[in-house]
């Protein structure tokens, strides 16, 4: 699961899991396999269409994208999310809200030139400024505590928990949209809090040999908390984002995550007087590529959601959770405990199950 960055509005929720915040308005309605166009009439065809020409075809398809493109954008999106999140765990003594202030800045030096040249505005529709406002703030916040997480706890960890987005996205939308709570999502919601379950391993229910076999337990668990409450705002910003609908452009959405995401990073900073840049040189080119690569990540998977439908997109995300292992053992020389390996089974299986029932009833 990314910072719903995530942080954008490509991270759709009927997918059955946490996409990040971007998809254009034209991205909802899933792309046939070939579209029909409209030809000219008997006496023209497309090189002459104002002289008569030997073509009298009355329609001719469009070619369609290369079958499984939209799957390795999603893939090279994971990939891309899963590298920022390396960067935000090597980044040495940073204040994860001071990370994330680097990254809605450089994020803004990319949205401000979409904004003007798409000519959206900066303020948006009148009746939608309270949800924008909202999904401002929200995502900005679940941003810094997705970051945290990182820095807290380990890698694997962190981006598991960050994956039960989709329970609580369920509940949510239920509460507030009206959406059904099936028998199924009550099933897939047992799974997830099982996963959570076997990854914080409560001493009251796995015994006190947990905590005095691990001397950074209590650094673990506060991890685990923050990025479970990471989970609940991201589910929270995809029910708003559900609500907005196509009524707002996505570069609008964006705006407010990363103008409200600064502000607040900002006073927060203030307050804490945590604000400096790395004295390690290595440091400042993390920060750089933290904001490049969570943008790149966006991007391609905005891009994925407007050329394959959103079921396999939702599993092939879930490659989120493999990267995220193989960077924890590789570069920390840290390998996950059974008890992580089941937890992340658990949630994988729970968004698995979700995405291919989402994906089932959309093709009904």
């Amino acid at each position: 699961m990314r910072p719903l960055d995530d942080t954008g509005a490509a991270k759709r929720q009927d997918s059955g899991l946490p996409l990040m915040d971007i998809r254009t308005p034209s991205s909802r309605q899933e792309p046939a396999a070939a579209e029909v166009v409209e030809t000219p009439g008997p006496g023209g065809c497309w090189q002459c269409p104002s002289s008569p020409c030997g073509s009298r075809a009355q329609q001719a398809e469009k070619k369609a994208p290369c079958p499984g493109l939209g799957l390795f954008y999603t893939l090279l999106s994971a990939f891309l999310f899963s590298v920022g999140s390396l960067f935000v765990k090597k980044v040495q003594d940073i204040h994860a809200v001071e990370i994330s202030a680097f990254r809605c800045v450089f994020q803004m030096l990319i949205i401000i030139p979409c904004i003007i040249y798409r000519k959206t505005g900066f303020i948006g529709p009148k009746g939608q400024r309270i949800y924008l406002l909202l999904r401002g703030v929200l995502g900005s916040n679940a941003m810094i505590l997705l970051y945290y997480a990182y820095q807290l706890t380990s890698l694997a960890d962190a981006t598991v928990i960050s994956f039960s987005c989709p329970v609580f996205t369920s509940i949510i939308a239920c509460i507030f949209l009206k959406e059904k709570y099936s028998p199924w999502d009550a099933l897939f919601t047992a799974f997830t809090i099982t996963g959570v379950i076997l990854i914080v391993r409560p001493p009251f229910l796995f015994g006190s040999e947990v905590v005095e076999a691990d001397k950074d337990y209590s650094v673990h668990v506060k991890g685990a908390l923050v990025a479970l409450a990471h989970a609940v705002l991201a589910a929270m910003t995809l029910v708003i984002l559900r609500k907005i609908g196509t009524s707002v452009d996505y570069i609008l959405s964006i705006w407010y995550y990363v103008i409200f995401g600064l502000i607040e990073c900002v006073i927060v900073l203030s307050i804490l007087g945590e604000w400096r840049l790395p004295h390690c040189g290595l440091d400042r080119l993390f920060l750089i590529l933290i904001g490049m690569f969570g943008l790149g990540g966006q991007m391609f998977l905005a891009k994925a959601l407007q050329i394959e439908k959103a079921g396999p997109v939702a599993l092939m995300r879930t490659m989120d959770v493999v990267f995220a292992f193989i960077f924890q053992i590789i570069f920390f020389n840290d390998m996950p405990s059974w008890w992580t390996v089941g937890g992340s089974l658990c949630v994988i299986a729970s968004n698995t199950g979700a995405a291919i029932r989402k994906w089932c009833q959309s093709t009904k």
